[in-house]
């Protein structure tokens, strides 16, 4: 069974796990599992289009799934998919 780790931002939307064990052989199979069991995750990691928002990144390892094959990448039973939001911020000014 794959794992898929969310930051902390994230963690409250899913009962406070860090790590959730899931079933399915591809990405877009995981997050199905994912989100079927914390459904509150869903607005924060899918438009209402059902794709991947745009600052949301995924990666098996080092590698960004869209380096692979998108969310049709597939997962072995000890990958572990890491949600990783994009961060923005700052002034832009030089401190």
């Amino acid at each position: 069974m794959a794992t898929i780790r969310l930051p902390a931002p994230l963690r409250p939307y899913a009962q406070g796990q860090g790590e959730v064990n899931v079933s399915g052989g591809t990405v877009a199979e995981a997050l199905h599992s994912l989100l079927e069991r914390y459904p509150n995750l869903r607005p924060h990691l899918l438009t209402e289009e059902e794709k991947l928002r745009p600052y949301v990144n995924l990666f098996i390892g080092e590698d960004n799934v869209n380096d692979l094959q998108g969310l049709q990448t597939r997962l072995g039973e000890v990958d572990r998919l890491l949600v990783l939001p994009s961060i923005a911020g700052g002034s832009g000014r030089g401190a």
